[in-house]
C-alpha cells in the first residue's frame, strides 16, 4: 500500500502458526477500584482497604504500579501519578472497629522517582479527603436533612486521630461547591475543618523527642564544612525540625544544607521527620515565615501536618517557632485557646503561617490539668477537597 508517496507494507501471519499452548500462562489485565481527589493542596488515589491483599506487604508493587513509579524514572508516564511528591500519594480506607472511630485510614507516600513506597508517617492534606470520601463511598451516612457531619477517623500510620467537619448536600453526600479558598487551590469550594486531637508524639510518643525545646546540632555538610544550626526537635501529627534559617548564615535555597545530593543517598532515609526552615513574619499577614522540605525538594506549599506542628510549636515557650513568632516577648498575648480540665476558658484566635503560596491558619487548643500540666488538646486547619474522576486502576504486579 502506498500512501503519499510513503510505501508501507502490511503482512499477516496465519493464526494457526501460533498455535495456543495450554501450558503457557497469559498476563491478565489486573484493576481494583479507586477514587482520584484533589484533597488539600495535594492530589491522590484513594482506595477502600477490602479491595486491596490483606497483607499490608503486598501493597507495594500494585500501588508503584499504579501511580508509574515501577521503574523509577520521575516522569510516572505508565501511572496516574503526578510526577510530584504531592501528586504521588495513596489513602487506604475502611470501616473502623474502632470505638468513637468512624474510618481507618493509612498514608502511603509513593515516590514519583524510584520505586519505594513510605508509610512511616501521615498526611494532613491526603487526610482532609478521607471524610469526603468516607460518606460519598458509604463509610459513614449521614441523617436524612443533616447539613453537616463530624467524621471521626484513626490514622494508621501515627495511632492519632482526626475530626472532620463536612458540610453536606441534601442528598447526604459531601456538599464541593463553597466560598471557601485555600492558598495553592485555585477556586472556591465548601469548607472542610481538619481538627487533629492530641498531636503530641506521633512517632516517638513526645512532643520534644530530645527533650530540650531549643538545641544546636552540627551538621556535617559535603560543600561548607561543619554548620552549627539552631533547631527545635517537635513531633506534633508529624516529627519536624524546625530550623532558625537565620542560624544557617547562608543565602538561597539553593546551597541549604542538610539535604541528600543525590536519590541513592536520599533513598536511604525515610519520609520523616520531615525539615522546614522558619523565618520572622514579613508583614502582618501572617505570625511566621516557612519553607517546608518534602521528598528531598522545597514544598509548593505546606503539608498540612507541618501546619500543626508548627502551630502547637509557636504555642510552646522557648522554641524555634515561639520565639520568630513573638518576637522573644515573653508576655506577648497567646493566640491559643484554653480549657482547664475540659472546660473552656479561651477561644482560639488563627495563627498565620506563610509559605510558598500564600498563608494557612492554624488554630491551636491547650488543656490545664489539675496537676499543672499543659497538653495540645487539638490543632484545626480549614481545607477543601474534590473528588475528579472514579474507576478502576490498572497496574501490573
Amino acid at each position: 500500500m502506498t500512501t503519499a508517496g510513503l510505501s508501507i507494507t502490511e503482512t499477516y501471519t496465519p493464526l494457526k502458526a501460533f498455535p495456543l499452548n495450554k501450558f503457557v500462562a497469559y498476563p491478565t489485565r489486573q484493576s481494583l477500584p479507586a477514587v482520584w481527589m484533589r484533597s488539600g493542596t495535594s492530589k491522590g488515589l484513594f482506595i477502600h482497604r477490602k479491595d486491596l491483599p490483606e497483607s499490608v506487604g503486598l501493597w507495594g508493587p500494585i500501588l508503584l504500579s499504579a501511580m508509574g513509579s515501577s521503574n523509577g524514572n520521575g516522569r510516572q508516564l505508565d501511572g496516574v501519578g503526578g510526577a510530584t511528591s504531592t501528586t504521588s500519594k495513596v489513602a487506604v480506607v475502611a470501616k473502623s472497629n474502632r470505638p468513637g472511630i468512624d474510618v481507618d485510614y493509612t498514608f502511603i507516600q509513593v515516590a514519583p522517582d524510584q520505586a519505594k513506597i513510605d508509610m512511616t508517617g501521615n498526611c494532613g492534606n491526603i487526610a482532609s479527603g478521607v471524610g469526603p470520601f468516607s460518606v460519598d463511598e458509604g463509610l459513614v451516612r449521614a441523617k436524612i436533612g443533616q447539613t453537616e457531619i463530624d467524621v471521626r477517623i484513626f490514622n494508621t500510620n501515627t495511632g492519632q486521630s482526626i475530626v472532620e467537619t463536612i458540610q453536606l448536600s441534601p442528598d447526604g453526600t459531601c456538599k464541593e461547591h463553597g466560598t471557601c479558598q485555600i492558598h495553592g487551590v485555585a477556586g472556591t469550594s465548601s469548607p472542610i475543618k481538619v481538627a487533629f486531637l492530641n498531636p503530641e508524639g506521633s512517632m516517638t510518643g513526645k512532643m520534644f523527642p530530645s527533650g530540650a525545646t531549643q538545641e544546636i546540632l552540627t551538621v556535617q555538610t559535603r560543600k561548607v564544612g561543619k554548620l552549627q544550626v539552631q533547631v527545635s526537635l517537635v513531633d506534633a501529627a508529624n516529627p519536624f525540625v524546625l530550623v532558625d534559617s537565620h542560624s544557617l548564615k547562608l543565602n538561597g535555597h539553593c546551597t541549604w544544607p542538610g539535604l541528600a545530593t543525590d536519590v541513592e543517598s536520599a533513598s536511604v532515609v525515610q519520609g520523616t521527620p520531615k525539615i522546614a526552615f522558619l523565618s520572622p513574619p514579613t508583614d502582618e499577614s501572617s505570625d511566621l515565615d516557612v519553607l517546608a522540605f518534602t521528598m528531598g525538594r522545597l514544598h509548593t506549599s505546606l503539608q498540612l501536618t507541618g501546619a500543626v506542628c508548627i502551630g502547637v510549636a509557636m504555642t510552646m515557650y522557648g522554641t524555634v517557632a515561639w520565639r520568630l513568632a513573638s518576637g522573644g516577648v515573653a508576655n506577648k498575648p497567646p493566640k491559643h485557646g484554653m480549657e482547664v480540665e475540659g472546660n473552656k476558658i479561651a477561644s482560639a484566635i488563627p495563627m498565620g503561617i506563610r509559605h510558598p503560596a500564600g498563608v494557612i491558619q492554624a488554630e491551636a487548643v491547650l488543656d490545664l490539668a489539675r496537676d499543672g500540666t499543659i497538653q495540645v488538646k487539638q490543632v484545626a486547619i480549614i481545607r477543601t477537597a474534590r473528588r475528579l474522576f472514579e474507576g478502576n486502576v490498572f497496574f501490573k504486579a
